[in-house]
C-alpha cells in the first residue's frame, strides 16, 4: 500500500470515528395533546427545522391585523425552538407566506423586533393563497444549534 493510500485511509478513518458520536436520529418535537399532523420542530443533526406557524391563540382564535397575527406566529415559533432546544437567535433561516403581500411592512416590523439587530435570517417571502385555518401569515424558520451546544 502507497503512503499516499494509508495517509487516506488514516484520514478516511479519523472522518469516520470523529462522526459517530454527532450522528443522531432525528428528533420530533410535538406540543405535549397536540392533534396536528405534525412535530412542531424537528432536530436533525445541528439543525432544527420547525413547521410553519400561524398567527394563532391558545384557544383556536386567529386576530384581525397581521401585527397580532405575526406576533403569535413568532411567538409559536419560539416555542417551538424551545421545545428542541434552541430559540429564535439560533434561526439563519425563514420563509414567510402572506396572505396579502400589501401586508409584508406591516409584518416586518413585528418580524424584526424578534432578533438582535445585525444578526436577522436569511429570508424569502412570498404570496400565498389559502393559508390554514385563513391565517394572514405562516413562518417557518431553521436553526443552526449544534449538538451539546448549551
Amino acid at each position: 500500500m502507497s503512503r499516499k493510500a494509508a495517509n487516506f485511509g488514516a484520514l478516511l478513518l479519523m472522518l469516520m470515528m470523529a462522526g459517530e458520536g454527532s450522528a443522531k436520529v432525528p428528533q420530533y418535537f410535538a406540543e405535549p395533546g397536540s392533534a396536528a399532523p405534525f412535530s412542531a420542530a424537528v432536530r436533525a443533526g445541528d439543525f432544527i427545522f420547525a413547521s410553519g406557524q400561524i398567527g394563532i391563540t391558545a384557544n383556536g382564535e386567529i386576530p384581525a391585523s397581521i401585527e397580532d397575527q405575526a406576533r403569535l406566529a413568532m411567538d409559536n415559533l419560539q416555542q417551538a425552538f424551545k421545545s428542541a432546544g434552541a430559540d429564535l437567535s439560533d434561526v439563519v433561516k425563514c420563509t414567510v407566506m402572506l396572505d396579502d403581500m400589501r401586508q409584508w411592512p406591516d409584518f416586518n416590523k413585528v418580524y424584526v423586533s424578534y432578533f438582535k439587530p445585525g444578526h436577522l435570517p436569511a429570508r424569502s417571502a412570498f404570496g400565498a393563497d389559502g393559508l390554514a385555518l385563513g391565517a394572514g401569515v405562516e413562518v417557518e424558520c431553521i436553526a443552526y444549534k449544534p449538538l451539546g451546544k448549551g
